[in-house]
């Protein structure tokens, strides 16, 4: 059967606008038993999706509640006429270790390994009331554990998995403590997070106390007690129950809540999640946070202060709903189990949980028919399941969303994190935040009050009029900030109104805070101009952050006019600089003739435009600086830039040398290699207007040289500006480099410059007939130039064209023919010599002439001897059997084999030829002299070189030795 939980309800919640939760929070399934059971259920407990059950026969049954079909049926050593029934049984969390008490006080362990139970003869007598399990939770011994038995003593214990059979299971057994009001009812084991693993905390419950202690253990040495040492040296904090209303026949229990669900680690070494403990007593539930720190005996103090009662009478007496039975005030509550957040009373028949935090009853349901009784509730703190066992059903205990509830609770205690943590919907949240910022408003608390406000729903109109009713300009501040990061991207109009609106609120508090300093005022009495000139800084580091993320909802031409209508520089140039508006920055610099910053911005600057639109400006003013930023821009086009350089150079009265317009071009051409011949034209036309180079061309030459036959520049244009200034090395170096060697020397002869003249001749060494009308021309000018024949003969030693001959009709008509007689005798002796080589050249033409007849009339006597046997070196025939021919190499081929052969080896044309006459010899569609012309034309063809010895061997150098279609064999080594 399944019961129906219509009957529960739940607290109903007082925050307005929100509807109750109409689903319970918990409910109560019987389990379907898979299995037939022949005996009452006993005992029962549960641990890691494992189930012991305890029958009235003696019998246990091990049930895998992930297998639940598969269930091991274990026997006790002895029948239970023998030790008793089996009267409790204690299960680790890890469901590896089961000890097992009888009636009669036998007490046997069971490995999860093993199906036997061993008798533990150590504690045979003893009757066990509870366990606390080692906080480590070892699962191959149960290493060091506490038992409480009903005589008051206190054990530590050693229990080992062992299969040897003559092998005790209890390693050691020691009684710690012996207490004298009672059973031990319940006992708790655990270490404190950071305190190491040697402090730990024990908690011991009786009828009418509870212990709490908190020491080191000793070290374990393989074989001693380890809690001796903690209960010789500490004193336990007790919590006593009023002796003259303790009743004995209340039951007593001690329990602790589960792990977290949440818990990824082993949750009872170092858990950091407090957990919650329950004493049951005859007064009600005493329960509390089990608190981690401080690691002293104040920790029990500090526990048992801010644990809290839920009496006996509000869980026995509780408001009637339906037709639910009243229950007897003289009942006690059998048995109790934690939740996270509710105490599970088991009273009669009726299941009742209670919310630990307020005391209110979320449900309480009749489970149990009429007459039964349960035997327990199990609870498996791993797994978080809660179970209720009578002698023959089971019951699971399900939460659902237990802590659904849980914030609105944390929001009437004003406990508002708690509450914001453990709200899950939007509306949940948005209801915790108005109520928090609206307790935070009423404490004058306003900075914190606007940090919630500005995650919250609650009407922006209400609360920023709010902040400024109380003069709160920072508390607005932080409000709208928050409020800002609540708005969707879609949200414009109101993200760019609040953006605003900020920038404002920034620049009025940077300038009271500006104002303050100035003055050295104090700005409130906490508040030194120390610690202002620090929350300056702190304003000015939020305005940028503030900047940087909400950039993209900020007016440009709104925060421009607001920022500059405060005269806030920095902010105003940090903004432009944000949005990188690198035009008004710098615009902004170069207006107040502020150059270093101006460049500075400069510097980071990547796109092109920028340097173009400023450049003018700061070449006239930061020349070398704005030159060593444009060398380091490699995606500048150095043509936009010509503007810029010229209007520098037209101002510019320094050396050539420094001229920064220069500097940069020759980077531009040296370096990058530019091929763009506006950028040579324009340094051409610096270089040549530069007043220093009247008197020294030597950069200009260099430039000009280092350009080569293929020049960038325009060389007309370069040509009319050297002509313009009168510079004549560069207009006679361009005249050259364009072929007009004659325009070259006559301005240089024009201009008086005889050596520059010379070199220029020499340049057209590849045309004698120019070069010769060159050096005339310039030895015109010498001669006329001259005072003395001597000067015209040693200029007429320099050039190895021009005689004196040529040189006479420069001389003017009344000179002495003595003057230069000797020049006149060796001219003659010159020509001698000519004459007389002239003489020997033709004797031996002569000669030659003679013995080339001699070897024409020779060939016509030449032969060749055939042998008898001698074979042709195409076919391998016998050369003698028809028509062949000789070759003086030797060769010989029939003649049919060797037109096949140059028929193969000729181009096109020739074999066409070969072709016609073969077809016409042999058809006879020539005779008489005509044919014997055709065949000697067809001889001389054929024959005309060896195929063997000739150039026709030489094309057929890449043919292979051994052809496809031979043998192969006959060539191999």
């Amino acid at each position: 059967m399944a019961f129906d939980p219509s009957n529960g309800f739940v607290a109903s919640s007082d925050v307005p606008g929100l509807a109750d939760e109409l689903l319970p929070i918990f409910d109560v399934e019987q389990v379907q038993l898979q299995f037939s059971i022949a005996a009452d259920f006993v005992s029962a407990q549960t641990a890691n999706n494992v189930l012991i059950l305890a029958l009235s026969n003696g019998r246990i049954l091990r049930i895998d509640l992930n297998k639940p079909e598969d269930i091991d049926d274990i026997d006790l050593p002895k029948k239970p006429t023998e030790v008793g029934v089996i009267r409790r049984m204690f299960l680790d969390p890890t469901a590896s270790h089961l000890i097992i008490c009888t009636s009669q006080g036998e007490n046997y362990y069971l490995h999860s390994q093993s199906r036997h139970p061993r008798p533990l003869a150590r504690l045979r007598g003893v009757s066990i009331e509870s366990i606390a399990w080692n906080p480590s939770l070892p699962t191959a011994s149960t290493r060091e554990i506490l038992i409480g038995a009903s005589d008051g003593n206190v054990y530590e214990g050693y229990i080992e998995h062992s299969t040897e059979f003559y092998r005790k299971e209890e390693k050691y057994l020691k009684v710690l403590h012996k207490l004298p009001d009672g059973p031990v009812t319940g006992l708790w084991v655990d270490t404190l997070p950071g305190a190491g693993t040697d402090i730990r905390r024990i908690m011991i419950s009786t009828q009418s106390r509870l212990f709490h202690l908190v020491g080191k253990v000793g070290k374990n040495d393989g074989g001693g007690s380890i809690y001796a040492k903690l209960f010789e040296a500490e004193q336990p904090v007790v919590h006593e129950l009023p002796r003259s209303t303790a009743a004995t026949a209340a039951t007593s229990d001690l329990v602790i809540s589960p792990d977290h669900p949440q818990d990824t680690t082993r949750p009872h070494d170092g858990d950091v999640n407090e957990r919650v403990f329950a004493w049951l007593s005859s007064h009600g539930v005493y329960h509390g946070q089990l608190l981690l720190s401080p690691f002293t005996s104040e920790l029990g103090n500090k526990v048992f202060n801010e644990a809290q009662l839920l009496p006996r009478a509000q869980l026995m007496t509780p408001e009637r709903v339906g037709g639910r039975r009243m229950t007897a005030s003289n009942d006690y509550i059998n048995a109790i189990a934690l939740t996270h957040w509710h105490i599970i009373s088991l009273i009669g028949d009726r299941v009742v949980a209670a919310n630990r935090l307020t005391g209110d009853i979320v449900y309480d349901q009749v489970i149990l028919n009429q007459g039964q009784k349960a035997i327990g509730v199990c609870v498996d703190v791993q797994k978080n399941t809660y179970w209720l066992f009578t002698s023959q059903e089971i019951f699971e205990i399900v939460p659902r969303d237990e802590d659904r509830d849980i914030w609105k609770i944390m929001l009437k205690l004003k406990k508002f994190d708690a509450a914001l943590k453990h709200a899950h919907t939007p509306a949940q949240k948005d209801a915790v935040a108005i109520a928090s910022g609206d307790y935070l408003l009423s404490k004058g608390q306003y900075n914190e009050a606007a940090g919630v406000y500005g995650k919250s729903s609650k009407p922006f109109e209400e609360v920023a009029l709010a902040f400024i009713d109380h003069n709160q300009p920072d508390a607005l501040r932080k409000y709208l900030l928050g409020k800002l990061s609540t708005f969707k991207k879609s949200y414009i109009m109101q993200r760019q109104m609040i953006a605003s609106w900020l920038i404002e609120i920034f620049m009025a508090k940077l300038n009271s805070l500006d104002d303050t300093i100035i003055t050295r005022a104090e700005l409130s009495e906490t508040l030194n101009p120390t610690q202002t000139r620090e929350q300056l800084d702190v304003v000015r580091a939020e305005y940028q952050e503030f900047v940087n993320r909400h950039k993209s909802d900020l007016d440009r031409k709104t925060v421009y006019a607001v920022i500059g209508s405060h005269g806030r520089e920095e902010e105003l140039l940090y903004y432009a600089d944000a949005i990188n508006d690198y035009h008004f920055v710098l615009s902004y610099w170069v207006q107040r003739e502020r150059w270093s910053e101006a460049l500075r911005v400069l510097q980071r600057q990547t796109d092109p435009e920028v340097f173009y639109s400023y450049s003018s400006v700061l070449m006239t003013h930061v020349a070398a600086e704005l030159v060593d930023i444009l060398m380091r821009q490699a995606n500048l086009e150095p043509r936009n830039l010509i503007p810029a350089l010229l209007e520098y150079d037209r101002n510019y009265k320094g050396p050539l040398s420094q001229n920064q317009a220069i500097r940069y071009l020759l980077y531009v051409v040296n370096q990058l290699q530019s091929t763009d011949s506006a950028v040579h034209n324009t340094l051409v036309s610096i270089y040549a207007a530069h007043p220093s180079t009247s008197k020294d061309e030597s950069a200009l030459l260099s430039y000009l040289e280092s350009q080569g036959d293929e020049p960038r520049f325009d060389p007309d244009f370069a040509l009319r500006l050297c002509i313009q200034h009168h510079r004549v090395l560069s207009c006679a170096h361009i005249y050259t480099s364009m072929g007009q060697y004659l325009q070259a020397v006559q301005l240089a002869l024009a201009h008086d410059e005889i050596d520059l003249a010379i070199i220029v001749a020499e340049r057209a060494h590849s045309n004698p007939p120019l070069r010769k009308k060159l050096w005339l021309a310039v030895a015109k000018k010498v001669i006329s130039q001259s005072n003395g024949i001597k000067t015209a003969i040693d200029f007429l030693r320099r050039c190895d064209l021009l005689k004196i001959e040529d040189l006479i009709p420069f001389f003017p008509d009344f000179v002495v023919i003595d003057d230069f007689k000797e020049e006149i005798c060796a001219a003659l002796e010159e020509y001698s010599r000519n004459i007389d080589s002239l003489r020997r050249e033709m004797d031996e033409s002569a000669a030659t002439a003679t013995n080339i007849k001699v070897d024409i009339a020779a060939l016509d006597q030449r032969y060749a001897i055939v042998e008898p046997g001698e074979k042709c070196y195409v076919c391998g025939l016998p050369l003698l059997s028809r028509q062949f021919f000789v070759f003086p190499c030797q060769h010989a081929f029939h003649s049919d084999c060797l037109g096949k052969r140059v028929l193969e080896q000729a181009g096109p044309g020739k074999a066409k030829r070969i072709k016609e006459c073969q077809v016409q010899i042999s058809r006879g569609l020539v005779k008489g002299r005509k044919r014997e012309e055709m065949i000697g034309e067809l001889d001389g063809l054929v024959g005309e070189a060896c195929i063997l010895c000739s150039e026709y061997a030489i094309k057929r150098i890449d043919e292979p030795f051994v052809k496809e279609n031979e043998d192969k064999e006959e060539w191999a080594l």
